[in-house]
């Protein structure tokens, strides 16, 4: 195995760094195209690293770049341990390494353990016979007497999560596209292939991961139909309301009690490297907090996790926020969230919350600041940090799967993947020379990094603001939440750590507001971006605003 060289790191060494932690997502179709083929790129990356530590983010997040037929755009793996040449090669990803580390940037990076793509050599071999080496090593089954399949389980993208093979005669199952058969990790080879995956990305640097559809891992061994969900308990949290997919209560096509002890096995080997962390992507719309919580707990399993909470349509209210907040810890006593409001897989939180807000800058500062002041550790998704509004586009430009079979009742997700726009006097606002994989908006190009960092109000400026007012306050990262009693449009909290607490108060509204001045004694904080005021008697905050202070 050749790993990559040492070089010269300025990381801090502590095993707890993720606690807390702001990562940044790139989605490394869209960031930079380095080579002009249309397509973002591992070099691409590495060449805007120092844009990324500039934002002062702790780590980044780099969704899969592996080898694959992109049927679902690298979430399709064909070989875990090479990089896809539309990307780059493993010289270029241990390029990324060293520049990364080297500026002080931890890399996380995607790992999609519950299925890989049909064209994976396993894969090949499992459907070639039904006595092959590894034959047991996806999730097979003979078909009803009348050929049907095996039961009721659908697939998250439509129809049946059943496909019939002409090969062996028999159904394999398939969580997400028909071209993404689901592992079957009851089989431990399966388990010890997959863990010798976690080693090699180890031992080449990286310094954790993001576990896509933890959740999914494992199947129920008896095959049981799942039940109908009752309609009034449905919700659009993990899939769009046209999907028949919310109509099951999904208790055997996920979520099975026998991931703990694999996720155990998962932490051991990250625990053999110092300072290694992951998060698991949660996705159930009913107990996807509880699952969490189960993942998280003992510290012998994930890091941390997050569930959809805040990437579903719900409504952004102060008691919404306060009522996942507590769900979280209710749930997961001994655990640890990672909360985000966007990310590749749903539409942008500024349009998806603020389609008919007038002031848009606002409302995104805003927003940005609510998020990173929570308890838990934050992600960041490219773009989000320009206020980049969800992406129109025609149907004859989609390219997402997802989309293109509920078109138009829901889009899929190819409107929060369109190209980063670096330039706006550039083509393709400077992502690269040919013509990208996805357009790049018109409306896009104003709210460009070249034009946003010449102004210092703009949303990309009080990003790096907060961030860095947020790492002079370590209460933020580490510290304890506790709500206090504030009526709406007002969200109120306590963050505390040590000898530290701060008081946190957000206006959720477009209209400016007053709040009675607390009895405690406060040294207002500044350096945060808002201009909120304490008055003898009142706090006053504009639309969209923070106020910060010390409990003095």
């Amino acid at each position: 195995m050749t790993t990559a060289p040492s070089t010269a790191s300025s990381l801090v060494a502590d095993r707890d760094w993720w606690r807390g932690a702001v990562i940044y997502q790139i989605y490394p179709r869209s960031y930079q195209d380095s080579n002009g083929d249309g397509i973002g790129d591992l070099k691409g990356i590495t060449a805007r690293l120092p844009y990324v530590a500039a934002l002062g983010v702790d780590a980044i997040w780099i969704s899969p770049f592996f080898m694959s037929p992109m049927k679902d755009f690298g979430y399709d793996v064909s070989d875990y341990t090479n990089v896809d040449p539309i990307f780059g090669q493993l010289a270029d990803f241990d390029a990324l390494i060293a520049e990364a580390h080297r500026l002080g940037i931890r890399v996380m990076i995607d790992l999609v353990l519950s299925h890989t793509s049909d064209q994976h050599a396993w894969f090949v071999e499992s459907r070639s016979s039904r006595f092959n080496p590894k034959s047991d090593w996806y999730v097979w089954a003979d078909s009803k007497p009348d050929g049907t399949p095996p039961n009721n389980w659908l697939s998250i993208f439509g129809g049946s999560a059943w496909q019939w093979d002409a090969t062996r005669l028999q159904y394999y199952m398939h969580n997400f596209l028909t071209s993404q058969p689901d592992l079957n990790l009851h089989n431990v080879e399966v388990q010890d292939a997959l863990l010798s995956i976690e080693r090699f990305w180890l031992d080449r640097g990286v310094d954790g991961f993001r576990l896509d559809t933890i959740n999914f891992y494992f199947h129920d061994r008896q095959l049981r139909d799942n039940p109908a969900l009752a309609p009034e308990r449905r919700n659009a949290t993990t899939a769009p309301a046209v999907n028949p997919y919310n109509y099951q209560e999904h208790l055997y096509d996920k979520n099975q009690p026998e991931n703990l002890a694999f996720l155990r096995r998962f932490r051991a080997v990250m625990d053999e490297y110092p300072a290694i962390a992951a998060v698991g992507e949660v996705g159930d719309s009913q107990i996807g907090l509880e699952i969490a919580g189960q993942y998280t707990s003992g510290g012998d399993k994930m890091h941390m996790c997050y569930a959809f909470e805040f990437l579903a349509p719900d409504p952004l209210t102060p008691a919404r926020v306060a009522e996942v907040q507590h769900a979280f810890e209710r749930a997961a006593p001994e655990g640890w969230a990672c909360w985000a409001f966007s990310n590749h897989d749903v539409i942008r939180h500024v349009s998806r919350w603020g389609q008919d807000i007038a002031d848009h800058d606002a409302h995104a500062k805003f927003l940005a600041s609510l998020l990173m002041s929570l308890r838990g550790s934050v992600c960041i998704y490219q773009g989000e940090e320009l206020a980049l509004p969800e992406a129109e586009l025609a149907f004859e430009d989609l390219q997402d799967p997802y989309g293109i079979q509920f078109w138009p009742d829901f889009k899929g997700r190819d409107g929060c993947r369109t190209p980063m726009v670096w330039h706006a006097d550039e083509a393709n606002g400077g992502f690269g020379e040919s013509r990208p994989w996805l357009p790049v908006p018109a409306e896009h190009l104003p709210r460009a990094v070249s034009v946003q960092e010449q102004d210092m109000r703009s949303v990309l400026h009080h990003y790096r603001r907060f961030l860095a007012f947020r790492k002079r306050h370590p209460a933020f990262a580490k510290g304890e939440i506790e709500f206090k009693p504030y009526e709406a449009p007002l969200l109120g909290f306590h963050r505390t750590f040590g000898n530290e607490t701060l008081f946190c108060l957000f206006n959720l509204s477009a209209e400016p507001v007053t709040a009675p001045r607390p009895e405690e004694r406060l040294d207002v904080l500044g350096g945060h971006g808002f201009d909120s005021h304490l008055g003898d008697e009142r706090i006053t905050l504009p639309a969209w605003s923070g106020f910060f202070a010390r409990l003095v």
